[in-house]
């Protein structure tokens, strides 16, 4: 469905041509004098130099041959050469029907590419922290946009689970517990199938292993050992390490599910394990790779870079792998087995240097196939004194510590209404706190920094998670009491008021741009372009609805095309939640 800015240009186009002006000035925009008139075009002005004519005479040309348009209520050329457009009410009506019938709003998307998203990336064995916040609403959020618009999208947690924290655990476990048959080189019978630790025992022996490296030497070489040990094949440490990514993966996918976030593979870089030796073996054939201080670099800067870029190391000097080198190898496994014509990295922007030099390394070694890579970085989540967020104790949060105090914020409000049980309340609390930490996040441009006020993303006023699920609830509540008045839009027709009231047509209006929204939303992969969308949507229903008395309305028809018009706004809304990540209650 076309745009309705396009289509009140195509109009344009013909009144500039038929005036004899170049169509390309006759561009329609949304009015930035909401005052003075609904929409604008100001290609006069541009105009004006080539023609050799004063801007506001072009503007009279253009506006006397548009005249009598149905589309167009008013079309005024004023001065300096500004033309102020008033759309009719026959014509916004007419498109808001049109949307209303399509599934995706008039939303135009034929898009037909493979994207692979690379989000979340935790490490197993660690439980998730607020770190991991960001990565995993981001790129839910980009996956969900990209999905609605045709694309076949694979999301993709990628696994931290063949690094140095691997060993770490299995040494420290190694001393907790010498006992198990793990470390008994002469043991020769099966390894047990239940893991020798509980998911709380491994998440202290991390944090536990990872302490005493930093200040053991002796440790810290032989937590290196057995990772080169296990990233060989050593059978007692493979089992062993099974055990840690049965029980880590469980855990973490229970975690994501209360983010509603999902992913379509789990896999990890010990997946990509059986392509590293030939990869890095290829590199040196084509004469990519050299050694440098023991270890296989790849030189990949270029010409026109204004900053230094080092080498991608794919090898280090005792013969292990980096996070270099599995990210290398995943690309050859996501180009052989999906052949992607993008692959999306949402990721700390901290991190781009390393991914520069990844991507360079696989364009020059060929192993990228037709992937465009895109570099999704984002800015860190601070607390109100500007510092990375972190507990009152100055640690890293754990989320699901985080979870639970927003829903507790958001539990307490509702109890203060009195307006639920407490088991309801809890929930709804559910519900609402996923909106706030998602909306709060997603409101701002990925690539910023921001503030996480958890007493004002909880608040049901401004612009807030909770203010728009209160609106769509708002609206679920009027539509119900219509329902239980015996009353059916559907007996006019289904059809909307082709006379409006000011706050009415407003509404309309708004709803109209969702498909020129959608578009840029996608194209920049911003969903603060959905975010900023439906709070002015909200802000556009709500001063309807104080405006007008829908249900004490005595003018049936108009009554149901009132109905007609929450039907839109709702439906509009709950698509816009949807691909954020979040959903509304019945009730709050």
């Amino acid at each position: 469905m076309k745009k309705l800015l396009d289509i009140m240009t195509d109009e344009f186009a013909k009144a500039f041509k038929e005036a004899g002006y170049d169509e390309k000035y006759a561009r329609v925009s949304v009015s930035n004098r909401p005052d003075l008139c609904e929409y604008q075009c100001n290609g006069a002005m541009a105009a004006a130099k080539e023609y050799k004519k004063a801007p506001f005479v072009i503007a009279e040309d253009i506006a006397e041959k548009i005249k009598g348009n149905f589309m167009f209520k008013s079309v005024e050329a004023v001065k300096p050469g500004f033309i102020n457009i008033i759309i009719s009410e026959d014509m916004i009506a007419g498109y808001i029907e049109k949307m209303a019938d399509d599934e995706k709003l008039g939303y135009e998307c034929d898009n037909q590419k493979t994207v692979i998203i690379d989000y979340g990336g935790p490490n197993v064995a660690k439980p998730l922290h607020v770190g991991h916040l960001r990565s995993a609403i981001i790129g839910e959020s980009l996956k969900r946009m990209f999905r609605f618009a045709g694309n076949k999208v694979i999301g993709d947690a990628h696994l931290g689970d063949w690094g140095l924290q691997m060993g770490l655990i299995i040494e420290q476990l190694h001393d907790n517990k010498p006992e198990l048959p793990y470390f008994d080189e002469a043991y020769a019978g099966e390894y047990p199938k239940e893991p020798p630790f509980t998911l709380s025992e491994l998440e202290q022996i991390y944090p536990e292993a990872s302490a005493r490296s930093k200040t053991d030497e002796e440790f810290k070489e032989r937590a290196q050992s057995a990772t080169f040990k296990l990233q060989k094949g050593y059978k007692p440490y493979r089992a062993l390490w099974q055990h840690i990514i049965n029980i880590s993966v469980e855990d973490l996918k229970k975690n994501y599910r209360n983010l509603n976030v999902e992913f379509d593979l789990w896999n990890g870089e010990s997946d990509v394990e059986e392509y590293i030796d030939d990869m890095v073996a290829d590199f040196e054939k084509k004469g990519l790779a050299h050694e440098s201080q023991g270890a296989l670099v790849v030189d990949v800067k270029e010409e026109t870079d204004t900053k230094e870029i080092p080498p991608c190391i794919i090898k280090k000097s005792d013969g292990a792998a980096l996070y270099a080198t599995t990210d290398l190898a995943t690309i050859l496994m996501r180009v052989k087995d999906y052949n992607p014509d993008q692959i999306i990295y949402v990721v700390d922007k901290r991190q781009e240097m390393h991914f520069v030099q990844v991507f360079r390394a696989a364009k020059k070694a060929g192993i990228s196939g037709n992937a465009q890579f895109t570099f999704q970085g984002f800015g860190t989540m601070n607390g109100k004194d500007g510092k990375p967020f972190k507990t009152i104790e100055g640690g890293v949060m754990r989320l699901k510590t985080l979870i639970s105090e927003i829903n507790g914020a958001v539990y307490n409000k509702i109890m203060d209404n009195r307006q639920a049980s407490e088991e309801e309340a809890e929930k709804i609390a559910k519900i609402v706190g996923l909106a706030a930490i998602k909306y709060g996040d997603l409101s701002n441009q990925a690539s910023k920094d921001y503030v996480f006020d958890i007493d004002r993303f909880t608040s049901f006023e401004g612009n807030t998670g909770p203010y728009i699920l209160y609106t769509i609830v708002r609206i679920k509540s009027i539509m119900e009491k219509y329902k239980e008045m015996g009353k059916d839009s559907g007996k006019f027709g289904g059809r909307l008021n082709h006379s409006q009231g000011e706050s009415e047509k407003q509404l309309m209006i708004e709803l109209s741009r969702f498909n020129d929204m959608m578009e840029g939303a996608y194209e920049e992969m911003a969903p603060h372009r959905i975010c900023a969308y439906i709070y002015d949507l909200s802000n556009a229903f709500n001063k309807f609805y104080h405006e007008n008395k829908i249900i004490a309305e005595e003018n049936e028809e108009k009554q149901a095309g009132y109905i007609r018009l929450l039907e839109v706004t709702r439906k509009t809304l709950e698509t816009s939640i949807d691909i954020l990540g979040f959903s509304a209650p019945d009730r709050m």
